[in-house]
């Protein structure tokens, strides 16, 4: 994973570096996340498949685990798919309390085996490095679907990260063009993304990923929801179909 140069070294101001990539796969009948994750010297790799079959998820303490070197995804036995660009990719860098962060975010397609089935679905892949301060909270949205008249729609939305009024991570993709969009607020419930131009994308979830982790100097409370999405997006776009993830993350790193 290509990052900036400013987001090379070990540690800037007490805080250390994070990394992650993490690729989220979007289908009706078929949903996945892929991670890879290092705060400071520590790794963790995860996946998790949704399928008719329900939710079935592991985390290991290595990187290795879970392959995502640019171009693909690969997991023994669950996953081998290839990840090609399905249009604009946006990178933000902002600050975080004393340090800074960066974020990219790609609209992409998967191609493959996934789940003991061959697939073709839209994903999104989200690369990120910073400083960021020792408590971190964000709840963030992605996801994929059609629009009433036939277009091709991708979701990226965020409250505790890079959710500046301007300069943010907040897009909404139409046919491969990013727009940014204004501040969002979440339901409590993670049911449902408002918008302050006026609407919301509504969310039903199927099932969903979770973990609390205390590992000495780090610690992490996690919620992810997988499911469908339906509602307007900013723009008037209103979704025929939609599928995606929600996300609560309480982080002490």
């Amino acid at each position: 994973m290509d990052v900036p140069d400013a987001f090379h070294a070990p540690l800037k101001g007490g805080r250390p570096l994070k990394r992650w990539r993490y690729v989220g796969v979007f289908g009706d009948d078929v949903m996945a996340c892929f991670g890879v994750v290092r705060i400071g010297v520590l790794p963790q790799a995860f996946w998790a498949v949704l399928d008719g079959g329900g939710l079935r998820e592991r985390t290991r303490f290595r990187p290795a685990a879970v392959d995502l070197r640019d171009g693909v995804v690969q997991v023994r036995d669950v996953a081998d798919l290839v990840v090609e660009p399905a249009g604009e990719a946006i990178e933000v860098t902002n600050w975080h309390g004393a340090q800074r962060i960066w974020t990219r975010k790609t609209p992409a397609r998967v191609r493959g085996w996934l789940a003991g089935r061959t697939v073709d679905l839209p994903a999104l892949v989200d690369d990120s490095a910073g400083y960021h301060a020792r408590v971190t909270e964000w709840e963030w949205a992605a996801g994929a679907g059609t629009s009433v008249d036939g277009r091709d729609v991708r979701w990226n939305l965020v409250t505790g990260l890079h959710d500046g009024a301007t300069g943010s991570e907040r897009r909404v993709w139409v046919d491969g063009v990013a727009h940014e969009v204004g501040p969002v607020t979440f339901s409590q419930p993670l049911d449902e993304v408002r918008f302050a131009e006026g609407g919301a994308l509504r969310f039903t979830a199927r099932a969903e990923r979770a973990r609390h982790d205390e590992l000495l100097l780090f610690a992490s409370d996690y919620r992810q929801p997988f499911g469908t999405a339906s509602g307007t997006l900013p723009g008037g776009i209103e979704l025929a179909s939609g599928a995606g993830v929600m996300e609560r993350h309480r982080a002490r790193w």
